[in-house]
């Protein structure tokens, strides 16, 4: 379905063609109207900012037919299966844009699906991560970094601490992911972005896909880092990506410079 979505992108919107940066209502008018083909009378719009659409779809849906025939939970089936690809046509188009839905209002269980598309300023989020790192420094860690964030709500911001504690496991990524985890009460954190100041590790790389996170945004790469002295495994983030069951979105270089001062 992402390849699908991502070749419909290329094909019909040139990068000559795109806009730099999007607004959350170019990318629902080019999902659902150029992409789907729905009339816009099926999908009414409940609330619109510059940084956010928020609607509610009523269209005719195959898989909700599909799943009340077959006893099957949209909650589990939608998000499965539309959740990441429709984020995937989305990061086409600019990477800041997020798709949410809100899963306690989706048809069977509600009369209507409420979907929003919003945008997420990639670089003030990644300058918390690097409040953090700085108060890891501080405390005699080794200056690193993360926040979870879903839309524009942030479930965890940690940094490392695993010289104080200690305990090797605590990476900054490790401990936001828990806080994160708690925050939702649930494991599964689709729909979420993980912000780190330096790419995560093989062991942060791969909690991110235990924990089924959306997107992967960080400053400084494991290689830079690691020919600048930081004992480090270099192996990618997007390398365990692509090696694993699940689809997450790898951007690095966000704050390059800043991120790399932390290590220089």
């Amino acid at each position: 379905m992402a390849q699908k979505r991502i070749s419909w992108v290329t094909k019909n919107q040139p990068t000559a063609s795109k806009p730099d940066h999007p607004s959350p209502r170019q990318a629902f008018e080019a999902l659902f109207f150029e992409y789907m083909g729905l009339p816009a009378r099926e999908l009414p719009v409940l609330s619109e900012t510059d940084t956010e659409i928020v609607w509610r779809s009523i269209n005719p849906c195959p898989t909700l037919e599909a799943c009340q025939r077959l006893g099957l939970d949209t909650r589990q089936v939608c998000r499965g299966a539309y959740e990441k690809s429709t984020q995937a046509f989305l990061s086409q188009l600019d990477p800041q844009l997020r798709f949410l839905r809100n899963y306690a209002e989706i048809r069977p269980y509600s009369e209507q699906c409420k979907e929003r598309i919003i945008q997420v300023d990639f670089e003030g989020m990644l300058r918390l991560a690097i409040a953090e790192a700085r108060v890891s420094k501080q405390e005699g860690n080794k200056g690193y970094g993360a926040i979870v964030v879903f839309g524009h709500e942030i479930l965890g911001k940690a940094h490392d601490t695993a010289v104080a504690k200690p305990d090797p496991s605590l990476h900054a990524e490790v401990n936001a992911i828990r806080q994160a985890v708690q925050a939702l009460g649930e494991g599964n954190l689709s729909g979420a972005i993980l912000f780190s100041t330096c790419e995560p590790c093989p062991m942060c790389s791969s909690l991110a896909v235990w924990a089924n996170l959306t997107t992967i945004v960080y400053g400084v790469s494991i290689e830079e880092t690691a020919q600048m002295g930081k004992s480090r495994i270099r192996v990618s983030a997007k390398e365990i990506v692509e090696r694993s069951p699940v689809m997450i979105e790898v951007i690095g270089d966000v704050l390059w410079q800043e991120c790399r001062a932390l290590y220089a």
